[in-house]
């Protein structure tokens, strides 16, 4: 049993004067396997949020399911395993962290000293003790996001949705949260992980989904999506003796830099065959590797439309804005 799964799932909204229908999440399919971590990844409208949404029961789909651990999101049930943390944490704001940590163990069922023991130690994992007792409205937006981190993982959820969890934090916050949830993932819990930092992203992640334009553009492991992206080149030579650089054959707008007596050249790879034929005799190679790509760049070029990418476990998806 897989632990999130959306089947055909689609969600229309009425906006504006005329309540004109806008379909946000078109036909999205995925399936997140049980102890995995996967990336869903956009800008800015893509739909991440509404779909986060669904899967945890704020809001109905218009079309089709989505299913947490078997049971659809639309039963109240599916809840009982499920951690969440939305981009901008609310709280009762004249309640302090233990007060208000106290009120949702209560909602889980928890209660007497197996309760107190959690809130201390997810309090003391975040490094929230010493303000404990402080009320949240006194709190900065990083403080708010570590209590909101303790109220997600509070029940020990073996599902655990996060929708931007870095979003306030300082790189010292940022760096530790980040390490809690690897310590989750290490756990065998599933991570359902939303963030703009796409580094943030490769590390956590074992998969990704890319959504640009109401559509997943590009869908599987990232080391595969990674190195099917790179798709250049990098040679650096010496020329031979009597041979000036401009005596090469070269691919039409490509050119060389030099470094002292070395010379670099791009080449996308279906042009550096050639390349090698045609200058054989002119140049020694010093080295010769494949342009590697980050996520971001991989993220930036579907979002641009520079290179149309899906891999071969990606049904024609669409998504969510």
């Amino acid at each position: 049993m897989s632990a999130i799964r959306l089947d055909n799932l689609r969600k229309h909204y009425r906006t504006g004067f005329w309540m004109r229908q806008f379909e946000a999440v078109k036909g999205i399919s995925l399936t997140v396997e049980q102890g995995e971590s996967f990336g869903f990844v956009g800008p800015n409208g893509a739909g991440k949020t509404s779909t986060i949404k669904v899967l945890a029961g704020l809001q109905s789909a218009t079309s089709g399911d989505a299913f947490i651990n078997g049971i659809s999101c639309s039963n109240p049930r599916s809840r009982e395993h499920l951690g969440f943390l939305p981009e901008r944490p609310y709280f009762y704001t004249h309640l302090t962290a233990k007060e208000v940590l106290r009120l949702y163990g209560a909602l889980f069922g928890m209660k007497g000293q197996v309760l107190t023991d959690r809130i201390q130690s997810l309090l003391a994992r975040v490094e929230m003790t010493q303000f404990a007792d402080v009320a949240l409205g006194k709190y900065s937006k990083g403080m708010l996001q570590r209590v909101g981190l303790c109220q997600t993982l509070l029940h020990d959820p073996d599902v655990i949705l996060l929708d931007e969890p870095m979003s306030g934090l300082d790189p010292v916050g940022r760096a530790m949260v980040r390490d809690i949830i690897l310590e989750e993932k290490q756990a065998g819990r599933t991570v359902f992980f939303c963030s703009h930092v796409l580094s943030d992203v490769e590390t956590i992640c074992q998969r990704v989904a890319i959504l640009v334009k109401g559509e997943i553009r590009s869908m599987g492991a990232i080391a595969d999506l990674v190195t099917a992206a790179d798709s250049r080149m990098v040679c650096t030579f010496q020329m031979v003796e009597d041979y000036p650089v401009e005596s090469l054959n070269l691919p039409t707008d490509q050119q060389p830099t030099a470094k002292a007596d070395l010379w670099t050249l791009v080449l996308a790879k279906s042009d550096f065959a050639l390349f090698l034929r045609d200058n054989v005799q002119k140049i020694t190679i010093v080295d010769v590797h494949q342009e590697r790509k980050s996520l971001e760049d991989l993220f930036v070029d579907m979002v641009l439309e520079k290179s149309p990418h899906t891999s071969s476990n990606t049904n024609t998806l669409g998504v969510l804005a």
